[in-house]
């Protein structure tokens, strides 16, 4: 169809466009004018990435039709730098605030941010209210959104916080230097999944069930692309030449990219249709020759076990994945003989990773090889899948990691990547794809639900003696990342402490529902808030402080944990409640004051919670590989394939390969992760990333340095720098010069070279689950403070204090960033994440914590050194969400006598359970 021009007023231009008049502002943005600093993250206007100006006022573009902005001055991320006063300050906050992780959201951040400023004649008396007020509209997953208030707060007052300069030589771990990418991201220039790809890439879209189990059969699939034409291709089944199956645990690899007659859940792929993109965009799907029957699901852990239930997977036994088992001493024989114990039982729901960028990528056939550029947390798992899928040598497959706009956990697994590959393969042509918020939300893995019971026992002095903890977790459809999460938790379960009797048991169990995979924790968060609220119940019938009860038990350098390993040092569990018993004291204090003073419907409560996470795999190997070059033109270059999802590698590891080589940070070029020019690093999660890669890259640092130095025939007790393309080397009395351009290059075309692995030592665990499942460990407690209304059961978090042990801090403000926005989602799991397969797949329904909901979160950093990690670091990403929902659920207990066994804490269940406690202190009166 033909349109008239309409003419647009963007970024200070004037230009014509021809499109419908009703095509949405956002992808004339994107797509015609190559504006891809605005990002789309529903196409609803829930999430504001995509926010604009328009007459100066910020407007969501995704919901903005083109024909109501012609004539009207537009200005995007791309324009702020000319079109508002308030953008060269306001850039240079967010960048040294950090207030930028991933950056998918930041320039709809921006934007919003630049329209108030603008809006204020006098910008010196904005405080926090008027900022929170008014970014309400944009959602970060990432960050916590504090330190994006304090940067529109700094701008305003033209006030920033003093950085470390990355030209410092050897000198910048422990300091907070401005993150590495951070110019890109702020500028909206970051290539995420769905920013980039062949002008001529054809698209593609996924029929998917609409049904949680149903059998299916296709009908004349050659007439649907008859009878539209642009379409190339249909794919389905038939068309894999390889493995129909992938799975990110090999042994346990169980989901087809295409079903076949019987789909397990709502959501899963059962064709792919293929063409140009104006077809396959307004392409109404419910035309697709496709007949259903639906079937009976088995939709609940209870139903599953049912000995008559029908088998999800033919092979597993009364629908049972995989069960963990960790065992020490006597149970039985020590809760009977226990003084106290407590029993009760939990449970939590899915939850919705919701990162604000849906999945995308596009891929190409070059030859005889396939090349993928997407989002993912994991290019060389990627690889390996695509590579069986295909039927390819894993060589013959080439993965392009983009930025990737959050991911938890779920970008682990495979999206949109083996669809675009197989039909960039068949009809060599480049091919894209992008989910759509309701496809991403409806296809894609979640956090496991759990439904736990456990015993505790103590002494009457509140030493523990045992714990008996048993938990189902509803694994859904397929594996993911089920064996992880059973396997990990009973490792867990008892918390930092010394338990001398212990048992945890674990199942993984298949019903119709979503995937449930890996989500910040791998399942340490639902145990940490029943195992937290339990040992707080045994406190109070103790008459014991709940710190002090935990300090009392809190594990040492020489008591064993539950596998039996003795750490031997670096356990700071100790030392974090140690420095959050100032602020405990003070906030008690301050809650019992307010109660006293107050006959209101408010009543104040503060909770505390402890924890620890084993950083990387579990009793498995874990290897990560660093590759550092020294070009000839003097500069040195970092190949580091770990994937920066917006916790900071990309940072942090150029940091510790600067001290270790003794440079500054600004002589690095960073290579980023691609599996044709970086060794593997292995895949971004279980909090490894800084330990094992970071291990590597300083490994490398100094075999780096020592080939560098014997360039000019010196030691290692030596100095260098680089001046352009001159070494200088500085030894025992002498300088020696040397010319690099004058040296041999490698293949690489570098003149010195080095490569190192390190792979974290860990054992097996034995049948009953002793042996040493992790090297080291971080540990954790927070301080929760909560305002609870007795009449409506709304709870308000107050302020979160955060003691977390890191080993090291190698950039102390992005670890602080980890801790905001762990506290954020961990906020959200107890207050009011749930997800529900079938209901709420947008961002609308499904609620994420916004900024207005985060209280301010003061962060504590324990520096209890590891000998094994890089500089002393452990990892930090996902122990910071642990202990936040279980010191929420002390503080909610301790505001109104309501103890919450089924997260999360929503209004009418903290009602219920304020009217349970009570009737049931009625009944002791």
């Amino acid at each position: 169809m033909n349109c008239p021009a309409l003419v647009l007023q963007v970024n200070g231009r004037k230009l014509e466009v021809a499109v419908s008049p009703a095509e949405r502002l956002s992808n004339v943005l994107r797509f015609n004018l190559g504006l891809t600093g605005t990002k789309v993250g529903c196409d609803a206007g829930d999430c504001g990435a995509c926010t604009v100006l328009v007459g100066g006022e910020p407007v969501c573009a995704c919901t903005t039709a083109i024909g109501q902005v012609e004539n009207c001055e537009v200005t995007t991320i791309e324009g702020l730098q000319t079109h508002a006063k308030c953008w060269p300050r306001l850039r240079q906050t967010f960048l040294e605030y950090g207030a930028a992780q991933c950056g998918f959201c930041t320039p709809g951040m921006l934007v919003t941010a630049a329209a108030f400023l603008e809006s204020r004649s006098k910008t010196h008396d904005i405080v926090e209210e008027d900022v929170l007020d008014a970014l309400g509209g944009v959602l970060c997953r990432c960050t916590g959104y504090r330190k994006i208030v304090a940067a529109v707060i700094s701008a305003a007052r033209n006030t920033a916080p003093m950085l470390a300069a990355q030209e410092q030589s050897g000198s910048t771990v422990g300091k907070s230097i401005v993150r590495l990418d951070g110019a890109r991201k702020v500028d909206g220039t970051d290539i995420f999944g769905a920013d980039d790809w062949p002008r001529e890439a054809l698209l593609a879209r996924v029929i998917r069930s609409p049904y949680h189990r149903a059998q299916f059969g296709f009908d004349d699939l050659q007439a649907f692309i008859a009878g539209n034409p642009g379409i190339h291709a249909v794919l389905t089944a038939k068309d894999i030449p390889g493995r129909n199956c992938f799975g990110v645990i090999p042994n346990c690899a169980d989901q087809p990219v295409f079903a076949i007659d019987e789909t397990r859940f709502r959501g899963e792929a059962v064709a792919m249709i293929v063409g140009e993109p104006a077809v396959v965009e307004n392409l109404d799907l419910r035309s697709f020759p496709i007949t259903w029957h639906e079937l009976p699901p088995v939709l609940t852990i209870d139903a599953a076990l049912e000995p008559n239930a029908p088998r999800i997977h033919p092979t597993r036994e009364r629908n049972l994945l995989i069960q963990g088992r960790v065992v020490r001493g006597d149970v039985e024989t020590a809760l009977a003989q226990a003084d106290l114990v407590i029993e009760s039982e939990f449970e939590t729901g899915f939850v919705e990773h919701a990162y604000i960028e849906p999945e995308a990528g596009f891929a190409r056939r070059v030859g005889d090889r396939i090349e993928v550029q997407a989002c993912t947390q994991s290019p060389y798992m990627d690889r390996g899948d695509l590579a069986a899928i295909l039927g390819l040598n894993e060589d013959a497959v080439r993965i392009i990691p983009t930025a990737v706009g959050g991911g938890f956990g779920a970008k682990l697994d495979l999206s949109v990547q083996p669809f675009i590959a197989l039909a960039a393969w068949h009809l060599r042509r480049a091919v894209r794809m992008v989910y759509s918020r309701p496809e991403s939300i409806m296809a894609t893995t979640k956090r496991h639900p759990a439904r736990i019971r456990a015993r505790a026992g103590a002494t009457r002095d509140g030493k523990l003696v045992a714990l008996d903890f048993a938990a189902d977790f509803n694994t859904g459809a397929y594996a993911s990342w089920g064996p992880t999460v059973a396997n990990r938790v009973p490792v867990h379960a008892s918390g930092p402490y010394y338990l001398p009797h212990y048992r945890a048991l674990t199942r993984a169990i298949h019903t119709h529902l979503v995937p449930a995979g890996a989500f910040r924790g791998f399942g340490v968060p639902q145990a940490t808030a029943a195992q937290e609220q339990l040992y707080d119940e045994l406190a109070e019938r103790l008459g014991i402080d709940p710190l002090e009860f935990r300090c009392l038990n809190s594990l040492t350098s020489e008591t064993p944990t539950v596998t039996g390993q003795v750490l031997g040092s670096s356990v700071g569990i100790g030392a974090c409640f140690e420095a959050l018993r100032p602020r405990w004291l003070e906030a008690k204090s301050a809650a019992r004051e307010a109660n006293r003073a107050s006959s209101s419907v408010f009543r104040r409560g503060v909770g505390i919670a402890g924890s620890w996470y084993g950083c990387g795999n579990t009793s498995l190997p874990n290897p990560s590989t660093i590759r550092l070059g020294l070009r000839p033109e003097g500069r040195i270059a970092l190949h580091q394939g770990a994937v920066d999802i917006g916790q900071g590698p990309n940072t942090v590891i150029a940091q510790i390969c600067a001290d270790a080589l003794g440079i500054s940070v600004s002589q690095l070029d960073l290579v980023s992760p691609d599996t044709d020019l970086t060794p593997d690093s292995g895949k971004t999660s279980a909090s490894r990333q800084t330990f094992v890669s970071g291990k590597a890259a300083s490994l490398a640092s100094h075999k780096l340095r020592k080939s560098i130095l014997e360039l000019a025939g010196e030691c290692e007790c030596a100095r260098f720098e680089l001046a352009g393309d001159e070494l200088t080397v500085a030894g025992a009395g002498e300088r020696k010069t040397v010319h690099l351009r004058g040296l041999p290059a490698n293949e690489f075309g570098y003149v010195a070279m080095a490569e190192a692995t390190f792979d974290p030592p860990t054992q097996p665990l034995d049948r009953e689950g002793q042996g040493t499942p992790y090297a080291v460990y971080g540990f954790g407690a927070q301080i929760a403070e909560v305002s609870v209304d007795l009449e409506l059961g709304t709870v308000r978090v107050l302020k979160i204090t955060a003691a977390h042990d890191t080993g090291r801090t190698i950039n102390p403000q992005l670890a602080e960033g980890q801790v905001e926005g762990g506290v954020a989602q961990g906020l959200g799991f107890a207050l009011m994440e749930e997800f529900v397969p079938g209901r709420g797949e947008n961002l609308h329904d499904y609620l994420i914590p916004t900024i207005g909901d985060l209280p301010p979160i003061e962060s504590i950093f324990i520096e209890d050194p590891t000998p094994i990690g890089p500089c002393g670091a452990k990892g930090l990403g996902e122990h910071t969400i642990i202990p936040t929902a279980p010191a929420i659920l002390n503080a909610i207990y301790d505001a109104s006598g309501a103890r919450i066994r089924k997260l999360p804490a929503t209004p009418d269940r903290v009602l219920e359970a304020f009217a349970s406690s009570r009737k049931m202190r009625g009944r002791h009166v």
